[in-house]
């Protein structure tokens, strides 16, 4: 099964897409871009020649990965969600040559209408809220809220809120095991290997 493109998208020359991907209507790839496998690309969505999705990427409509953002395997963007890739942009100055790159670590949230500014890491199964505003790296399975968007919990790999007792959360779905120490969260797997 290779990947399904709708017959509004613009896909061009170039472009790798992974197996499986599927594109929706009105989105244009650049012809740059890499694509992983079994992603999705919502309604009117924009790849920029310098951009890189990694596999099972969920990105939803009106969304835009300019160049040199970087999402990894299994990142979810939000519908109408933004990137930007330069700092201070001037329609007057030309600044491609500054461009800041974004980094989106596995498994990561990214909610709806959230803006990621440019040179920042979102940390692994991170959840950035709705409408909250990233402007400084986020650690891993950190929940952020705000404008600026600001610590407000922890996450689980599934998705779930981790509740703490001293060091220790566990996953109420999964039954995974997590440790909180000097505002580093771990899955304790992953601590003890």
């Amino acid at each position: 099964m290779s990947a399904v493109v709708h017959e509004t998208a613009i896909i061009d020359p170039g472009a790798r897409i992974g197996e499986g991907t599927r594109v929706w209507h009105w989105v244009h790839v650049c012809a740059g871009a890499t694509i992983g496998e079994h992603c999705s690309l919502g309604q009117n969505v924009y790849v920029g020649n310098d951009a890189r999705i990694g596999n099972n990427v969920k990105i939803q409509n009106n969304v835009s990965i300019y160049d040199a953002v970087m999402l990894e395997d299994d990142v979810f963007c939000g519908p109408s969600m933004v990137f930007t890739n330069v700092y201070n942009p001037r329609s007057t100055v030309s600044r491609k040559d500054e461009y800041r790159p974004t980094l989106v670590r596995q498994g990561a949230t990214l909610g709806a209408n959230s803006t990621i500014v440019c040179g920042v890491t979102v940390g692994r199964y991170a959840f950035v809220g709705a409408g909250a505003v990233v402007n400084r790296d986020v650690p891993d399975f950190a929940l952020v809220l705000g404008v600026p968007a600001r610590l407000a919990g922890w996450m689980s790999r599934h998705g779930e809120r981790l509740v703490f007792a001293g060091e220790q959360a566990t996953c109420p779905v999964t039954g995974e095991q997590y440790i909180l120490r000097d505002g580093v969260c771990a899955l304790v797997a992953e601590v003890s290997t």
